[in-house]
């Protein structure tokens, strides 16, 4: 059974291979009502795992066949960080990955086990998990195993983000009635000012969950990410929700929005009408708003936001 998987082409992520290290199974330590695997026992270590020459083998032979990657994906039919040899696996890949960068999708809560913090440190890029800060909604939506502490898993985040040079970015999935909350969306904002990410990205169920809970719209993502505070990186990472309805936005409407939260141009194709897209290209035209790139991502951003963040 190969451990390689794609190449898989992400909007956020570019072009990669993957490497599922758990290939024949689900191991993981949590058991997540929104994950697309279906429920399974938590697990806090994993005992069935391919060896390091095997993935290297396989690795080896994808990237002759697939050389125009950008990344090289460490995941796992559960969670990657359970593997138990990853610092040895993160040190064979370096030598053989040459320009293409190394990225992990984690839940994070193995952060507090200092072997994974550290194997962690070694990677290019770092995508954490984080659906919740209250414990109780963090136990309803991730149902983790009975050794995770939510403070200790937050701790350990945080001080990943203090000394982790690498990129991070920071995914949160909301589920209806659950984590979706004006408060809860607060106590994450709180948090989330802590952490050095370059991209937080939101996003909700898109894909058939193990148990029965319902993602939130496209436009109840746009409140949420209204919530949070401006100056955190915030992307809606999700699209299957888009039945928002166009609107008209003058140019000081687009202005006023832009500075609150930069929108990608997929943003802009589903919130503005043709005419304000009209508006929001002659604003660029006449230097009123800049489109930077942050991680892969394109974003419209008001000049005199950018003015003011150089002038901090």
């Amino acid at each position: 059974m190969s451990t390689i998987f794609g190449p898989v082409h992400s909007r956020r992520f570019g072009v990669s291979l993957g490497i599922d290290l758990s290939p024949s199974h689900k191991q993981c330590n949590f058991d997540c009502l929104y994950c697309e695997l279906a429920p399974a026992t938590t697990v806090d270590i994993q005992t069935k795992t391919p060896s390091v020459q095997s993935i290297i083998t396989d690795l080896q032979t994808a990237l002759q066949e697939h050389s125009n990657i950008d990344e090289i994906t460490l995941t796992a039919n559960g969670e990657p960080t359970l593997y138990p040899h990853l610092k040895e696996l993160i040190s064979e890949i370096d030598k053989i990955k040459e320009s293409k960068e190394t990225l992990i999708l984690t839940n994070s809560a193995a952060l507090v086990d200092e072997n994974v913090f550290n194997s962690l440190l070694d990677l290019d890029q770092v995508k954490l998990s984080l659906d919740a800060v209250s414990t109780d909604i963090f136990r309803k939506i991730d149902r983790p195993h009975e050794a995770i502490d939510l403070s200790k898993l937050i701790d350990a985040v945080v001080r990943f983000s203090d000394v982790y040079t690498g990129k991070l970015f920071i995914e949160i999935l909301f589920v209806r009635g659950l984590n979706d909350t004006k408060q809860e969306v607060a106590k994450l904002n709180s948090v989330l000012h802590k952490l050095k990410a370059l991209r937080i990205d939101i996003g909700t169920i898109d894909r058939p969950p193990a148990y029965p809970v319902e993602g939130i719209s496209y436009g109840e993502l746009v409140n949420i990410a209204q919530q949070f505070d401006a100056s955190l990186p915030i992307n809606i990472a999700s699209r299957v929700h888009a039945e928002f309805s166009q609107s008209s936005y003058s140019d000081a409407e687009i202005i006023n929005t832009l500075d609150k939260r930069p929108l990608t141009p997929e943003d802009v194709e589903i919130l503005f009408d043709k005419k304000s897209t009209e508006r929001l290209l002659a604003l660029v035209k006449s230097k009123k708003v800049d489109v930077i790139e942050r991680a892969k991502l394109e974003f419209y951003v008001p000049v005199e936001n950018l003015e003011r963040k150089r002038k901090k």
